[in-house]
């Protein structure tokens, strides 16, 4: 068998290849490879979703879908960095009780790394609406409403990477070691 790829179980065939074939057998690609760009996205716990102690339940899931956590606070969330966080809705007839509700308890920001993290924060997070949202997704499962949907999750690489320059401090982050098991170390 050939270096970096694995092949079909000893005694199996498909499409009536020999076993062992290059074009029956999928090239494994370990996780640390260039292919498997590794991206950082932030999400945060909303007020709603700290007061109803899901903080644990959404750092649950991230870990379990084998992300790496590489940093995580709880503040009161200042009006200059909801202002700047949100300022593509400043224009909206919603947003001044977008802000005052953000202000209204504290919010856990964290930065995920991880491959294609950031599409897939928003996978897992689901629609904003909670009654457009999957169940199985964080809002799906626990938001109660469009206005308290429990999480935010940065939406493109770009704007993970403004958020998390808004939020965090390069200091803030930590890059550790995690054994090959799921990611590997991001440049701060």
């Amino acid at each position: 068998m050939r270096r970096g790829w694995k092949c079909m179980s000893p005694g199996t065939s498909h499409f009536g290849r020999r076993e062992h074939e290059p074009s029956q057998c999928l090239q494994h690609r370990p996780l640390r490879g260039p292919s498997w760009t590794q991206e950082r996205t932030l999400v945060a716990v909303k007020p709603d979703g700290v007061q109803r102690r899901l903080i644990g339940a959404v750092i649950q899931r991230f870990e379990r879908r084998g992300f790496k956590l590489v940093g995580m606070k709880m503040l009161q969330a200042p009006e200059s960095i909801l202002a700047e966080h949100y300022q593509d809705l400043q224009r909206k007839p919603f947003y001044p009780a977008l802000i005052s509700y953000m202000s209204s308890g504290p919010v856990v920001a964290m930065v995920w790394e991880g491959y294609n993290v950031v599409r897939a924060s928003r996978a897992m997070i689901g629609h904003s609406d909670s009654t457009e949202a999957a169940p199985g997704t964080i809002r799906g499962d626990f938001s109660i409403h469009i206005s308290r949907n429990i999480i935010h999750a940065s939406d493109s690489v770009e704007g993970a990477q403004r958020e998390i320059q808004l939020w965090f401090q390069s200091s803030e982050l930590v890059n550790w070691a995690d054994g090959g098991h799921y990611s590997s170390s991001y440049p701060a």
